[in-house]
Parts: C-alpha cells; structure tokens; sequence
C-alpha cells in the first residue's frame, strides 16, 4: 500500500471528509466520517497510519503483528499504529481501515446516520 491507495480508499467510504486539522503537526492528513477521526497519517512520510480496533482483539493482533503498535498519541486501547513496511498484506490493511471506519459508523447518532446513508 503506498500513501495514494491508502487515500483513495479513505475517501471511497460513504461520507469521508480529509483534512490536515493540527497547527503543529501541518503534515497529519485525518481521515473523517461525520466529523469523526477514523484513520491518520503523516503524509510526508507515510511510514504509518493510526486505525481506530476492537478493544477486545487489539492486544492478539498485536501479539500476531510486529508492524502493530501502540499509538504515540491515541488511546492504547481504542487506537493502533500501523507501520507501513510491507509486512502485512494490503487486504489486511483495507479490513482494518473498514473495522476502523465501522467502529466509528456504529457510535453516530441515529439522526448522524441517516444523514450518512441519503
């Protein structure tokens, strides 16, 4: 995956907006879904990505995937780092990002969700 499928895909899901929303970090491209962060990624390097998991299965992948990491600023329980070294298939990535994107899809509000799926 390099960083234009990694975007092109982003932006392929229903409602996914893309900004570079931080002063400080002018290089963090966020990807959104009814103004909530579902992925990110430095786009000058596109060494990683951050993806929203399942709290419940994020310790195993992480035990089952070096390239899975804890997030230097999210949450180590809702949040992974993805290093991006060609070690873990692109369909692994592209299910991640959909768990991602769904996590995030399944805490909108009703009224967010219709809105979403005009």
């Amino acid at each position: 995956m390099n960083i234009q499928d990694y975007r092109t895909y982003c932006l392929s899901k229903r409602g996914v907006t893309e900004s570079l929303p931080f002063p400080k970090l002018q290089n963090v491209l966020v990807f959104k879904v009814a103004g909530k962060m579902f992925t990110a990624t430095d786009i000058d390097t596109f060494s990683s990505f951050s993806i929203k998991c399942i709290p419940e299965t994020i310790d195993d992948l992480r035990a089952q995937y070096s390239a899975l990491e804890e997030p230097s600023y999210f949450s180590k329980k809702h949040w992974s780092k993805v290093v991006v070294d060609g070690t873990i298939k692109d369909e692994t990535l592209y299910s991640w990002l959909d768990i991602s994107y769904d996590l995030v899809v399944s805490k909108l509000t009703k009224k967010q969700k219709h809105l979403l799926y005009q």
